[in-house]
């Protein structure tokens, strides 16, 4: 039985594969695991496939296997790789994202120190190319850059904050018993960013199954921000996308009777929120702080979720 299942999703990573895959084969402390590296081609046009194939040719203690996702979009993605999976606990690391030499052995451990867990994130650290706007540890979280500090703890069932999907590891059996198989949420396509918030989709079937959802601050991550993901357009096209999954999400596992006072009063919080943000940040948004337009968008875009679900709803219906 294989106790962990690495997985890499990727679309046109033939540059940035090597230095996850060099990462994995100098992880220490792995002698009593064992343990799988697959990795998910999500329809790439690059030369992705040739550069796992180098790789399987390589002297590997690892199994490494290939899996080639043709429905682009990284919920599709990991569900091709949760299907064929053979680990107890699967870890997705993205294609950008490099691991400690410790991940593999102190996520292990804590799988081990806490079998109930449903999933557990890490701390996440930015390796920046070029310097991260004024003001961005406000956004940093959205972005992948998450640090809760020292101790490990459970998130509380009350609150919407979970761990980002860089280097979240599942339990399989979770997984495989909650995550509904088709998802609303396709994230990432390709180069879209429309469909953002399939992470939090997946570990909230999860945590409404009951499962506990932990935060492991020894499992330690660097996730590379090019610079065009500082951007105005590229920001500003992700925080849009955020705020216009908030619907499917809030809607998720509700009772039909449910959600019209959800409706109603998550767009009560969102206007407030809105305009409160509006006051505080006016004289920002006005020198064209671009913390404060992402901050914004999510709000705006968060308010009009529900047009716009229903109107892609109706449109695909027709």
């Amino acid at each position: 039985m294989v106790d962990f299942s690495v997985v890499i999703c990727t679309y046109n990573g033939a540059s940035r594969l090597p230095r996850v895959l060099e990462r994995l084969r100098s992880q220490y402390c792995t002698d009593p695991i064992s343990w799988e590296i697959l990795i998910v081609d999500n329809n790439s046009s690059d030369a992705t496939a040739l550069v796992v194939q180098s790789y399987q040719q390589q002297p590997w203690d690892i199994q490494l296997r290939y899996l080639f996702e043709p429905q682009q979009g990284l919920a599709y993605a990991r569900r091709c790789a949760v299907r064929v999976a053979q680990g107890k606990w699967i870890g997705f690391l993205d294609d950008d994202t490099l691991p400690a030499l410790n991940w593999l052995a102190s996520a292990y451990r804590f799988s081990q120190q806490h079998p109930e867990a449903g999933a557990f994130g890490g701390r996440i650290c930015g390796w920046f190319e070029a310097p991260p706007p004024l003001n961005f540890e406000r956004i940093a979280s959205c972005l992948a850059v998450i640090d809760r500090g020292e101790f490990a703890f459970a998130y509380s069932a009350g609150r919407g904050v979970l761990p980002a999907g860089a280097g979240m590891v599942i339990n399989t059996a979770a997984w495989r018993q909650c995550v509904a198989a088709q998802p609303w949420l396709a994230g990432v396509r390709g180069t879209s960013l429309a469909s953002k918030g399939e992470d939090v989709e997946t570990l909230s079937y999860i945590r409404q199954a009951g499962y506990p959802i932990w935060y492991n601050p020894q499992m330690q991550l660097l996730h590379h921000i090019a610079p065009e993901r500082l951007q105005s357009e590229y920001l500003m096209r992700m925080f849009r996308g955020i705020g216009l999954s908030r619907y499917p999400l809030r809607m998720l596992g509700r009772r039909s009777w449910q959600r019209p006072l959800l409706l109603l009063l998550h767009g009560l919080n969102d206007a407030r929120r809105l305009g409160q943000h509006l006051l505080r940040r006016r004289q920002s948004l006005h020198q064209q702080d671009l913390v404060s337009q992402c901050e914004l968008m999510l709000y705006w875009s968060s308010l009009v979720s529900p047009l716009h679900y229903w109107r892609r709803y109706l449109r695909q219906r027709s």
